[in-house]
């Protein structure tokens, strides 16, 4: 093992999240599955107990640890996008709870939280051009579900239609 390998705490459905996760994203896929060799607090020998996977070239572990910790919103997983349809993809595909969309930020079925961050809005927000990259902050701000064009034409001082 080289490198950090985030490992998240699943309930049980460590495998089936691994697999939706390497279906979304590209170079990404499911590594190894390891089932428990005895029984465990929250399983029995021969659960799926850790699953290996990798997103967009990232390793990640998925360990079936049982229900005593859940996801929040501390951590989250940035995806950049460069396009409105790709961004519509990700989010039409992970959010699970669209009361918990702001800003781009959604969260998934198993409850891992995501950011839709197209790389436009780095750019604009990091203008050297302060008020431009104020106005396109504040569209954002705005948002649920993340519109680049909005977002450009904010940033270019043309009012945000309501």
């Amino acid at each position: 093992m080289s490198g950090i390998t985030p490992c998240l705490w699943f309930d049980g459905n460590a495998e089936e999240a691994a697999k939706f996760y390497a279906s979304l994203f590209h170079n990404s896929h499911v590594d190894a599955i390891h089932r428990a060799p005895s029984d465990y607090p929250s399983g029995k020998a021969g659960d799926v107990l850790l699953v290996e996977f990798t997103l967009m070239g990232q390793p990640f572990s998925g360990l079936n640890g049982g229900p005593q910790f859940k996801f929040n919103e501390a951590i989250s997983f940035q995806i950049p996008v460069e396009t409105q349809a790709e961004a519509d993809r990700f989010v039409d595909a992970l959010s699970a709870v669209p009361q918990a969309e702001q800003c781009g930020w959604v969260k998934d079925r198993f409850g891992v939280s995501w950011q839709i961050v197209p790389r436009q809005l780095i750019r604009l927000i990091g203008d050297v051009d302060r008020a431009r990259a104020k106005r396109a902050f504040d569209a954002m701000m705005q948002m649920k579900r993340i519109d680049i064009a909005a977002i450009e034409r904010a940033a270019d001082g043309i009012a945000l239609s309501t």
